[in-house]
């Protein structure tokens, strides 16, 4: 039998293969970030917490990459959309909470699977509303902590503190502090920059390149340090959503009419 369709409908045939094929370039990155997820379970597990700190870092890494390859290959489809989320959800969900706690949290009992818990629920339920929000939210903010950020500030506390060789046991009310924290942040309505509105085709001060530059030689300079910069990064960055918060609201108050004495 003959496996190829007449000349005249081949391109009936293409556009079906094409319709349905699946865009192998961004997919693998996706994929790959599903992996390191996958890895960072494995290692806790096996209790290589280093390995498994990294491996959720590494995760950040290439969900970033993937969207932006979808872009500029054109190639964005809802199938990577909902790998994407899937992929999310192993890697910035289960992945950090299961680390905390095999880490440290295990040893408490009832409240540590609760926190390991809140963080997970924390992690699904800002995955569900960022998806159902892309049409109406506001490009330049996150509403809520993204979950990768709250990924790496807990992977990163697990990693500053394996360089100090400081076990999970001995601070587990730290992390069982920052565990509820990042899973609570993820799901609140304090928002954070996301940086969607920087240009890099657009021209720049000359101070801003100053300022890239002397960024660069620190982060050289500290790289013995990798672990306990990245950590503090991400602590910052989780801690500047209720900075700016703050911020609005105090200039809310000092916009507010005086009234007259006489009133």
């Amino acid at each position: 039998m003959d496996m190829y369709p007449p000349k005249g409908r081949r391109w009936l045939f293409k556009g079906r293969l094409r319709g349905h094929g699946i865009y192998w370039l961004p997919n693998l990155i996706t994929t790959g970030a599903l992996f390191a997820g996958f890895y960072a379970i494995v290692q806790a597990m096996n209790l290589r917490f280093e390995q498994a700190a990294m491996a959720i870092f590494i995760a950040m890494v290439l969900d970033g990459l993937d969207g932006r390859v979808a872009r500029l290959t054109h190639t964005q489809s809802a199938f990577g959309a909902e790998l994407d989320s899937l992929s999310d959800m192993v890697a910035f969900g289960a992945a950090p909470a299961l680390v905390a706690y095999v880490w440290a949290l295990q040893g408490m009992g009832r409240l540590g699977w609760v926190a390991a818990f809140i963080y997970c629920a924390g992690a699904a339920l800002r995955l569900a509303r960022f998806n159902t929000q892309l049409e109406v939210a506001d490009k330049r903010f996150f509403q809520g902590l993204p979950s990768p950020a709250g990924a790496c500030l807990v992977a990163g506390l697990v990693w500053a503190m394996n360089e100090y060789e400081i076990k999970g046991a001995d601070i587990r009310w730290l992390a069982w502090g920052i565990t509820v924290f990042a899973g609570l942040t993820m799901v609140s309505n304090v928002r954070f920059y996301s940086g969607k509105d920087i240009n890099l085709r657009k021209s720049v001060p000359f101070h801003v390149v100053v300022l890239i530059a002397i960024g660069i030689v620190a982060v050289v300079s500290f790289s013995s340090t990798l672990p306990e910069v990245l950590f503090a990064l991400f602590a910052c960055y989780a801690l500047s959503g209720y900075a700016l918060a703050l911020w609005g609201l105090l200039r809310r108050r000092g916009r507010a009419p005086v009234r007259p004495a006489g009133e």
